[in-house]
């Protein structure tokens, strides 16, 4: 019996993408752009071209909601969003800078049916929060498209069959209350059985990918996958290796986070050697993450600082989106060692013992103007299914910025467990460098 329904669904698929496969245009009837929209996809000479406001649009976005006037100054002409929180001051700030803004419109992970989609009472409250939202928003002229969803699966198996009519209900009331804006989805990297159950079973207008490690995959994906999809895209989530499984990390499993020189470096390796430009398909992409953001460490994505400085990484993507480098420089930093140490090497000390911790910099005409902060915190181990601690630890010790302090000695902390010791550098034009080293205290017997 199991084996027949099986086999039925297997030809029902089968027939669902043969029908599918005729069709020579990825999107037949979606896409002909009719000027009145403010935003729109048209598929010509052979390419998909995002249309905003009558004029070819191409994204030089990035992940995340603030610094808008430097984004703007800087070359950048998009941002990717999550939720809907504060959304009337974004829009507005975005507005100002002539700013795109995709507006997530976050749907809850399917990989437990009964807590979301099978209850009739929370996807009904679902559908009527977000059609006053669409409803409210729909003329805003900052708005790019809606993202519906974020790093969802899609599966085909019957259980998730209630999960496709509850998103698709979804988005047949934003394409009729908002024909203006097209609606897309994310998944995490270039997952090819998602994408066909996306073309099969769901009335998005593009797909969406977040990727970072597995970028240098996306241009053979891609190719290789041209016979079966060859449809509009976005990268909304892209940037250097996070500290998830098959980074570098310690024997206790802390991640080791490169010092700010070496991210900055990747960002540029990335986008000039693994995205895929020239792909027909392909939109834009967003960079992540444009701002201040805890997770694992407050330092490893956030291309800002909580005042507002400038990382070198930010330098790197106004080259890469103007091809002008700009005249100010974060400081450098080559390395950092604690005890003349790396964190591969696997800091292990008793309570109470003396550490000192050393960053050593790149030569720069300016560096009697640095400032050196030092700190020290437990390792952030937070991660539950899909999510990571977002409020920062406090410091256990923190010395303020000052001059000539590249050395910094302080005791291993009394209890045991995980800890890092962090460094920032700052200049007086506004740029920040940072670097830390995990170590960990073992209880004394």
């Amino acid at each position: 019996m199991r084996l027949t329904i099986k086999l039925i669904g297997a030809v029902f698929i089968l027939i669902c993408a043969a029908v599918f496969f005729i069709s020579n245009d990825p999107y037949p009837g979606r896409f002909s752009g009719p000027k009145k929209k403010a935003v729109y996809i048209r598929y010509e000479n052979g390419k998909y071209t995002f249309y905003r406001f009558g004029k070819p649009f191409y994204i030089k976005g990035a992940a995340g909601f603030s610094h808008l006037n430097e984004l703007k100054a800087a070359g950048g002409n998009a941002i990717r969003i999550w939720d809907t929180v504060g959304l009337d001051k974004i829009l507005a700030d975005a507005e100002r800078n002539d700013i795109a803004v995709i507006v997530g419109l976050p749907m809850p992970y399917n990989d437990n049916m009964d807590e979301f989609y099978n209850d009739d009472l929370k996807v009904q409250a679902q559908f009527d929060r977000y059609e006053r939202i669409v409803r409210k928003y729909r003329h805003n002229k900052a708005i790019l498209c809606w993202c519906l969803g974020n790093e969802l699966t899609y599966p085909v198996r019957p259980k998730y069959f209630r999960f496709y009519k509850v998103f698709n209900r979804l988005v047949d009331m934003i394409h009729h209350e908002d024909p203006d804006h097209p609606v897309t989805t994310t998944l995490i990297n270039f997952e090819k059985k998602y994408i066909l159950n996306i073309k099969l079973w769901t009335r998005i207008d593009l797909i969406s990918f977040n990727t970072f490690g597995a970028l240098h995959e996306m241009r053979r994906g891609l190719a290789d996958f041209r016979p079966l999809w060859k449809g509009p895209f976005l990268i909304t989530e892209w940037g250097v290796d996070g500290p998830w499984p098959g980074s570098s990390h310690t024997a206790w499993k802390a991640y080791i986070e490169p010092v700010s020189d070496k991210k900055a470096e990747r960002y540029r390796d990335l986008y000039q050697k693994h995205m895929p430009l020239t792909d027909p398909g392909f939109l834009g992409c967003f960079v992540f993450y444009w701002g201040y953001k805890q997770e694992t460490t407050p330092t490893w994505f956030s291309l800002f600082d909580k005042e507002g400085k400038r990382s070198a990484a930010v330098n790197e993507m106004q080259y890469l989106w103007t091809g002008i480098r700009p005249l100010q420089q974060a400081p450098g930093i080559n390395y950092m060692l604690v005890d003349k140490q790396v964190a591969e090497d696997n800091l292990l000390y008793i309570p109470g013992a003396l550490i000192n911790s050393q960053v050593y910099l790149k030569e720069s005409p300016d560096m009697s103007n640095y400032r050196f902060k030092w700190f020290v915190k437990e390792e952030d181990w937070f991660r539950v299914k899909h999510f990571y601690n977002q409020k920062e630890k406090l410091s256990l010790y923190e010395s303020a910025p000052q001059k000539n302090a590249g050395h910094f000695a302080f005791h291993a902390p009394r209890k045991e467990g995980p800890y890092r010791v962090y460094v920032v550098v700052y200049n007086d034009k506004g740029y920040f460098a940072t670097a830390n080293t995990p170590f960990y205290v073992v209880r004394s017997e």
